[in-house]
């Protein structure tokens, strides 16, 4: 595993007349396999800074894989409005994937907090090249369960013990049909995870890895 080494990089939003910024870190798989990374709303602070995001992103490197994170449009330097419009964050969500497939010839690894993690499962069912995802927290009112179903790679899903926006309890009979499907529940967090970072790197580094995570 090399240096952490961050490049930022402009991610072009085809159609739309400007880019989305967003943050490169190369991997070190054999396989170079990549994950993009989304933020959560863009209305309510979403961007690539947040810590959860920044997590992943370690994670992921720590795997061996590279990764992208991007803001969504309207956010940091990201051109355009800032949306909370789905298919806005889908559209945000496929232009870093598409970014992404250009740089690394292996697996995508779909990933996203909260509202992103909503985008990340919207796009990776119609994205040859994205296998398998990874949630931090999706508000289970997003999720489409028959999207889920479809996934035949693997799911990992992470959620706070006490998050009142994704409740683990809802969670659960969602990702008990998913073929690979796990959730973690991680205790003492809630939606915004002031404890339990740790875990999420940990269990995702180790399920990215192929190992499983507690």
């Amino acid at each position: 595993m090399g240096r952490f080494d961050e490049r930022a990089v402009a991610i072009p939003l085809e159609g739309a007349g400007f880019a989305l910024d967003g943050i490169f870190v190369s991997g070190s798989d054999p396989a170079d396999a990549g994950a993009v990374i989304a933020a959560p709303h863009p209305l309510y602070g979403g961007s690539m800074d947040s810590p959860v995001v920044n997590e992943l992103a370690h994670a992921a490197h720590q795997a061996g894989l590279a990764s992208l994170r991007f803001n969504w449009r309207g956010v940091g330097a990201s051109g355009g409005a800032p949306s909370g419009d789905p298919d806005a964050a889908a559209a945000d969500f496929a232009a870093a994937l598409d970014h992404l497939v250009q740089t690394v010839p292996g697996e995508i690894v779909a990933c996203g907090y909260s509202f992103g993690a909503a985008a990340a499962l919207r796009i990776q069912r119609g994205a040859p090249r994205a296998g398998r995802l990874v949630m931090v927290a999706p508000p289970p009112s997003m999720l489409d369960p028959g999207a889920l179903a479809a996934i035949s790679a693997g799911v990992l899903v992470l959620v706070g013990e006490r998050d009142a926006i994704a409740p683990p309890d809802a969670l659960e009979p969602l990702i008990a049909g998913v073929p690979g499907g796990r959730l973690v529940v991680i205790p003492e967090a809630d939606h915004f995870f002031a404890a339990g970072l740790a875990t999420i790197s940990r269990s995702t580094r180790e399920w990215l890895g192929g190992g499983a995570p507690e």
